[in-house]
């Protein structure tokens, strides 16, 4: 699997978008958009796709083209680190491409300006898709595009130093995760047992899936208020920070490759990371029967939580094409079409159904992944969840360096959260 940035990694600053005849009503409880009209895609369909998909889209949909001959296809690429600004603006503008690309933590801003059209009643089913990447799509209520492709976290280890350590199989708990860490380090030479990322930017991605596991939840089911504050997740975070306690995880951000080259060298026995650290560790010299890859243990044995990432496909509310743009939506939904694109750039299809043939069903390294997507969730699709989600690495940095006690950041974090509001 190629090595990818991860879209939700980059901080966010949320803008307020105005004007353009957009409504003041807010986004959810929304009908869904009518069903799209019969017979093929016609006229221009202008697309607007970051990173690797921007580079490939173009000549991938010379399929789509060919099925639908009346139809051009016109892909813009652009960089990641300009398109929330980009397509911010153009909402602002009334100035849109007919379809994007979109981050799935920037679905809530962008629909709640009403930037992004209401899913067609009957283009897709919701269950064809993983559970978590499908909940990336919807604000309040109402679905505003269909999930693209997903990455998750895993963990990660050392099979050599867990074998030296008495270890032949994952661990399946938190208590059995705790003991797995600390016997790598005592029994099985690494450094640190278990790398976890102590605060800044992106922290919440590797600390909410406990909380998540443990029955935490973010806001109520409406998405009107946030619900940090519980004992589900003061009990997560307070798990989460005995590691760098203990010292059992190292308490400092690490420098760019060093986890890697940590891994490679012994010093870090584990960490939790997604698909694109599989090329980046072998890169680094580990050998591909040095480590091993598993699902999140829960608290209990029940299988864990993880984090779900990705993109999403989006039409706009100012698409001069959307009965066409809807219908490329759909063609890129399609199990075949699904399966191809991974073959393209190793993107991790959205719909289950794309994983059942290919390298996909046969990779057992890929099936871990493919099994943690069932047990996965994303962060809640509200317009403030990027400055919630700053809060709470703030919060889980203090609660790493021991500057605040997990119950008292959990707390503030309700009250930042509170004060913030969901947006809806």
């Amino acid at each position: 699997m190629r090595s990818r940035t991860a879209l939700s990694l980059a901080t966010i600053t949320v803008v307020v978008l105005t004007g353009c005849g957009r409504s003041d009503d807010g986004a959810g409880g929304e009908e869904q958009s009518e069903e799209i009209g019969a017979g093929k895609a016609s006229g221009t369909i202008e697309v607007w796709a970051m990173g690797t998909e921007g580079e490939v889209l173009g000549d991938f949909v010379a399929g789509f083209e060919e099925e639908n001959p009346d139809a051009d296809v016109e892909v813009t690429a652009i960089p990641w680190e300009a398109a929330h600004d980009k397509i911010a603006n153009a909402i602002t503008a009334g100035e849109t491409p007919d379809v994007s690309l979109i981050g799935t933590t920037w679905m809530g801003e962008f629909a709640e300006a009403g930037g992004l059209m209401p899913t067609p009643e009957g283009l897709v089913d919701e269950a064809d898709f993983f559970p978590g990447a499908w909940e990336s799509t919807e604000v309040g209520g109402t679905s505003y595009g269909v999930p693209w492709y997903v990455e998750t976290r895993v963990l990660y280890y050392r099979t050599d130093l867990a074998a030296k350590a008495g270890w032949d199989e994952a661990p399946q708990t938190w208590d059995e995760l705790r003991q797995f860490a600390e016997d790598l380090q005592t029994k099985g030479g690494a450094e640190h047992g278990l790398s976890l990322q102590p605060g800044q930017t992106g922290s919440w991605q590797t600390m909410l899936p406990f909380a998540w596991s443990n029955g935490a939840s973010l806001t109520n089911d409406e998405g009107t208020e946030y619900t940090i504050d519980s004992p589900e997740m003061t009990e997560a975070l307070d798990h989460y920070t005995s590691y760098f306690a203990d010292e059992v995880s190292q308490t400092r951000v690490l420098d760019p490759g060093e986890l890697e080259s940590g891994f490679a060298d012994g010093v870090f026995g584990s960490f939790i990371s997604g698909p694109w650290h599989t090329g980046l560790v072998e890169d680094a010299g580990v050998g591909a029967d040095q480590y091993a890859v598993a699902p999140l243990p829960g608290p209990d044995g029940a299988p864990g939580t993880s984090f779900v990432g990705g993109g999403d496909l989006a039409v706009f509310e100012d698409s001069d094409n959307a009965d066409s743009a809807w219908k490329l939506v759909q063609w890129l939904s399609e199990p075949e079409t699904q399966q191809a694109f991974y073959d393209e750039v190793g993107d991790l299809p959205a719909v289950q159904a794309a994983w059942e043939t290919g390298e996909l069903a046969e990779d057992p390294q890929l099936q871990v992944f493919g099994a943690q997507l069932e047990e996965a969730q994303s962060p809640p699709a509200v317009p403030t969840w990027e400055q919630v989600a700053a809060a709470i690495d703030a919060l889980v940095e203090q609660a790493a360096k021991g500057t605040t006690d997990p119950e008292d950041a959990v707390k503030q974090m309700q009250s930042e959260a509170a004060s913030i509001g969901t947006g809806l």
